[in-house]
């Protein structure tokens, strides 16, 4: 297979996956190294960089998306793009999630200060946040932790791209 026919498969495996796609994903479909993946990856891109669509790297993964500031367009096709915003308690939830995770309803109460319920079961919904499982001890119970969706929804690739500044452990 040559570079180019590489980069056809690859951007056709991108545009029809539903959801974003690794390069060992990538390579393990069309059987090429890992390295040889990622500078296909990145050809790919740069011809994508002054047209509609890009394709972005979320977590690791890959995928093919219409450039953000073209939301306003599409949202006259009648597909409207939803950009409701977190709440105060959401996000302040969601950046204990990120930082603490694996962690408790309890834990984020006690962070807090305040009862987090309707701000987890939010982001449940939006799955931005998942259960990981249960604590051991009383009770067992649930862990939290940030999903792909929540790297999707802030274009980071992983939790080590949060800002450190101002957080302590």
């Amino acid at each position: 297979m040559t570079l180019s026919e590489a980069e056809v498969i690859v951007e056709g495996l991108i545009f029809a996956s539903e959801w974003p796609l690794s390069p060992q994903d990538i390579a393990e479909i069309i059987e090429l190294d890992e390295t040889t993946v990622e500078s296909v990856l990145e050809n790919i891109r740069k011809r994508y960089e002054f047209g509609a669509l890009t394709i972005r790297n979320v977590g690791g993964a890959y995928q093919m998306v219409t450039k953000p500031e073209l939301a306003s367009w599409i949202e006259k096709l009648g597909r409207p793009v939803i950009n409701a915003p977190l709440t105060v308690a959401s996000t302040e939830t969601l950046a204990i999630i990120a930082y603490e995770q694996p962690v408790t309803r309890a834990e984020i109460e006690q962070i807090r200060g305040v009862r987090s319920d309707s701000a987890v079961n939010s982001l449940l919904e939006r799955e931005l946040i998942c259960e990981l499982g249960r604590k051991a001890g009383p009770g067992r119970p649930i862990l939290y932790g940030v999903t792909d969706k929540f790297f999707q929804h802030f274009g980071i690739r992983s939790l080590e791209e949060l800002p450190l500044q101002g957080i302590t452990k």
